[in-house]
């Protein structure tokens, strides 16, 4: 055993609503020596997102749940420390699910290295990872926009939402953003190029949509569900195509999710609707990075990060996703 000591958020119970402090509970172990073909890292960064209220709940999904009494799963960056496996030497740069906790030891199963001289390791969690290849394929392959289209997207000023509507600029769509609240409007009209934005939080959803996309919707990239899902679905134009990538107004809820009431306008208008999860293109990962960190640097994308420092907030500031108080790709920053 090492003198370290690995602060630990586990899942105590799975919760009714939102996870409060309550869900988890928190521990302090000594750090463990990996064993064979295990590393040890020391977590510097670790990715909140909205998928992980879904990873507290019982049943089948695209993933296993988080079981009762684990540490809470969460995609980070960290620096091995000790490793007994071939593929990862003691200092490199990681990226991995390395979970709520100080330190991860384990297998590095699906683990890739990556190099902080090229870019800032938060950038790791946003643009350049498992966020940016989420706002990169269901753009790009399932949304498959085309020149001239119109474009918008929910949650437009959150992680994936800002560089979705991004990469739909670079491929010569007029992009429509929904946001809540004017600070994160302006943001993405003056700092990310949108064509226009609707806050929902001050404004008719509907009226907005009717302002701002006079002949309609071709790709609407969904990332909250709910009440705006529906009224997207009215403005659609022939052959749209619906990405479902999220639904966060709807992971909290206490009855029942709230369907689409306006589907019938998918029949009406020949669209489609589709659901998207990133690891089904994890074997194009690498080759989208590189086109996405080519854009970095061309000054075509940019990636905002919302750092939140301190291990011991986690719960707190998970959910601020919930409470639409993150601006950009939410990170909490361990140490």
């Amino acid at each position: 055993m090492t003198a370290q000591t690995n602060r630990q958020f586990l899942l105590a119970k799975r919760p009714v609503g939102a996870a409060t402090r309550e869900t988890f509970s928190f521990q302090q172990v000594p750090v463990a020596e990996p064993g064979a073909g295990q590393i040890r890292v020391k977590n510097h960064y670790l990715s909140l997102d909205p998928a992980m209220r879904g990873w507290m709940n019982e049943g089948k999904s695209y993933i296993p749940p988080v079981g009762i009494g684990e540490v809470m799963r969460a995609l980070g960056v960290g620096q091995v420390e000790a490793s007994n496996h071939p593929g990862f030497a003691v200092g490199d740069y990681v990226n991995g699910a390395l979970g709520v906790q100080d330190y991860f030891v384990g297998e590095p199963r699906g683990f890739y290295k990556v190099d902080p001289n090229l870019a800032p390791l938060p950038r790791y969690l946003s643009a350049l990872g498992m966020t940016g290849m989420t706002a990169y394929f269901a753009l790009l392959d399932v949304g498959a926009p085309k020149a001239g289209d119109t474009v918008v997207l929910s949650g437009a000023a959150g992680a994936v939402g800002s560089i979705a509507g991004q990469i739909a600029k670079i491929k010569g769509c007029r992009v429509i953003g929904i946001a809540g609240g004017q600070d994160k409007c302006k943001f993405l009209i003056e700092e990310l190029g949108f064509d226009g934005a609707i806050d929902y939080k001050s404004e008719d959803v509907h009226a907005g949509l009717k302002r701002e996309c006079p002949k309609g919707v071709d790709v609407y990239f969904d990332n909250v569900g709910g009440d705006i899902l529906d009224a997207v679905l009215s403005r659609l134009n022939f052959k749209a195509r619906v990405v479902i990538c999220g639904a966060i107004s709807q992971y909290n809820n206490k009855e029942a999710v709230k369907g689409p009431a306006n589907y019938l306008s998918l029949l009406v208008n020949r669209a489609r609707m589709e659901g998207f999860v990133v690891m089904d293109y994890a074997a194009q990962f690498a080759a989208a990075g590189q086109e996405m960190a080519g854009w970095i640097a061309q000054g075509k994308l940019k990636s905002k990060e919302d750092i939140v420092e301190g291990l011991e907030t986690f719960p707190e500031t998970l959910m601020k996703l919930f409470n639409g108080e993150n601006f950009g790709k939410l990170v909490l920053k361990v140490d």
